[in-house]
């Protein structure tokens, strides 16, 4: 499956039609429970044990500067959390929970779990879901700002379509730029965030794609703009 996410990743960022991806579970009771325990006490000591995390989700930030949503239908705990977490946005069912229940089975969460969760919510709350393992629900995870939205399970693919649409109504050149300044410069110094703006190759791009000048263009026409992504 994650040699399948790596080439999914792969192909969504290099196609020039596609500016934005939804990422969900089959089903209705889980987006992604992590990795398989059973199956994975038949494999002890090989190799490929100590090095699937790094291809569990592919490239960092799934190798791409084009936005993804999270469309969370039910658990998302260990490796389903950490693919969530490397997702944008995320939009929750009510039904969902969320966890990295590794240490209870003297397990790490080291595809992300741990580095992201302390960056996305408040530290010790990322703290205390991590050293107890325990599972949180979709409302909680809103309270804490880990989800940006929690809606009836029958609705969830909708409202990340309504997010995605949204997105689409920017121009996707200005998105992917904004995308890499905010993931590049989050641990950052202000000073040097700001200074290192122009080093970015999506902002390089944006500042000499078609849409840098179709948006103040059509402004001034008082039309909507046609977005070409290049």
């Amino acid at each position: 499956m994650g040699a399948e996410l790596e080439e999914a990743w792969s192909d969504f960022d290099e196609d020039p039609d596609l500016w934005i991806a939804i990422l969900t579970g089959a089903g209705d009771r889980a987006f992604s429970a992590g990795a398989d325990l059973k199956y994975r006490v038949t494999q002890e000591g090989k190799e490929w044990l100590r090095r699937s995390h790094k291809r569990y989700l592919g490239l960092n930030h799934f190798g791409t500067w084009k936005p993804v949503i999270a469309a969370v239908n039910g658990y998302a705990v260990g490796g389903g959390l950490e693919l969530a977490l490397a997702c944008d946005i995320i939009i929750a069912s009510e039904n969902a929970q969320f966890g990295l229940p590794e240490p209870r089975r003297g397990l790490l969460a080291d595809a992300g779990g741990i580095a992201r969760l302390t960056r996305h919510i408040p530290f010790k709350v990322a703290m205390g879901m991590i050293l107890t393992g325990r599972f949180i629900t979709a409302q909680e995870a809103y309270r804490i700002g880990l989800v940006n939205e929690v809606v009836p399970l029958q609705q969830l693919m909708k409202t990340a379509e309504r997010w995605a649409k949204e997105i689409l109504e920017c121009a996707p050149m200005a998105v992917r730029a904004s995308k890499q300044v905010a993931m590049m410069g989050i641990d950052l110094p202000l000073e040097a965030a700001l200074n290192r703006i122009e080093d970015y190759t999506m902002v390089r791009r944006l500042r000499d794609s078609e849409d840098y000048l179709e948006g103040p263009k059509s402004f001034a026409e008082n039309r909507k703009p046609e977005w070409k992504g290049r």
